[in-house]
């Protein structure tokens, strides 16, 4: 895989202010400054810049004064001076600028109350690219062994960079801005969270392997998602059938990440290859769902008593829902089809597709969709994933 920064990006600028948000390395700012190439470019990793505003944050709103009303401006990593929020408040409802704000963490701007620019700024994230992005460039292997963050496809050792990225997490992340009090303990934390990549989280399994409590591995587990590393996918949960299981499944956003804080090297073994597949799935689904709207939630499905008949994914769009099962082995069998299966029963399934390792695609005689992983993915390239 060869990285170029002129890859196409599926996120487009809105017509209004918005926030735009995803891990270190994404590529946000280069593509905030090939979209928007005449907004002025406030950046707060410049250290001088971020001490001047954090001495004074009236150098900030003299700053946009040149702007011309209705003009755009990009805040980049806004996250490191969330009270600049005020400024652009007031400049939005006063002279009509719109705003692209850049940040790799959700977690100071929660803090500091959002909320103030609610209904005033759309809310996006940028994923690691896909296929779609990727072009000829994309090769799946590759992907799942070192994912496909612009700054790790850039690199002449992605692996070394991968490394790199996680202990800059920790010095930059994390101890820089004081999000937790016992950086070691996190430290022990990660790799653990790591072998829970595709399964349902078990918080006090976690704690035990930690040696930290449940109440501070609560905490890690909302940093990780908070600094966009990591997302919960929800059980479905139908309103006539309150005992259906409710505890979500912790996925990282990009396979190589997950690799990294598992130090492990190489090209990916069988047994990982399946966890790593089920969360790539899931990472096209994020990714193109924003853009394109695909469905308004996403969860997995789990029957009550728990069991082996889940299905991966679960989308929901109006009253019409589409299950995709993800099995990683290149040979079908009717066996992968069990959770599919069961979930026909459940009202409003209008699709169920099985995606796995292998190339043959057809239906089944009971009309499931068995497709191989490049046909989803020009499902989702062309939006054709509902019928």
């Amino acid at each position: 895989m060869v990285a170029n920064e002129t890859y196409p990006r599926l996120t487009r600028v809105p017509a209004r202010s918005f926030f735009l948000l995803g891990v270190r390395g994404v590529g946000k700012s280069t593509w905030a400054r090939s979209q928007i190439p005449d907004a002025p470019h406030i950046d707060l990793l410049d250290e001088g810049l971020y001490q001047d505003y954090l001495a004074d944050p009236s150098l900030f709103a003299a700053d946009l004064q040149p702007v011309a009303p209705g003009g755009w401006v990009v805040v980049d990593e806004i996250q490191r001076l969330p009270n600049l929020l005020n400024e652009v408040h007031r400049h939005i409802e006063s002279r009509g600028l719109n705003f692209a704000l850049l940040g790799s963490s959700a977690r100071k701007l929660k803090a500091a109350g959002v909320n103030l620019l609610a209904g005033r700024a759309l809310h996006k994230t940028m994923h690691p690219l896909t296929p779609k992005e990727l072009g000829d460039d994309f090769d799946l292997d590759a992907a799942l062994a070192t994912g496909t963050i612009p700054l790790v496809l850039a690199a002449e050792e992605p692996r070394a960079v991968l490394e790199s990225y996680v202990r800059l997490y920790l010095r930059e992340e994390i101890r820089a801005e004081g999000l937790v009090r016992n950086l070691p303990g996190f430290a022990r934390f990660l790799p653990i969270a790591a072998l829970y990549h595709g399964e349902t989280v078990n918080i006090s399994g976690i704690a035990r392997d930690c040696g930290v409590a449940r109440t501070t591995v609560q905490g890690y587990l909302e940093i990780l998602e908070d600094t966009l590393l990591t997302v919960r996918l929800p059980a479905f949960t139908p309103r006539l059938r309150s005992r259906e299981r409710r505890h979500p499944k912790l996925y990282w956003v990009d396979p190589g990440l997950v690799r990294a804080v598992k130090k492990l090297r190489g090209p990916v073994a069988p047994e990982e290859r399946g966890a790593l597949l089920e969360g790539w799935v899931l990472h096209l689904l994020r990714a193109h769902g924003e853009e394109n709207e695909l469905f308004d939630e996403l969860h997995y499905w789990a029957p009550h008593p728990p069991n082996r008949t889940e299905v991966d994914f679960l989308l929901r769009r109006n009253s019409e829902l589409a299950a995709i099962e993800v099995k990683s082995r290149p040979r079908y069998h009717t066996g992968m089809l069990q959770g599919l299966r069961a979930i026909s029963e459940l009202p409003g399934v209008v699709r169920r597709v099985l995606v796995y390792g292998g190339k043959r695609c057809f239906k089944t005689q009971d009309g499931i969709d068995v497709w191989s992983v490049a046909k989803l993915q020009s499902a989702l390239a062309e939006n054709t994933l509902w019928p």
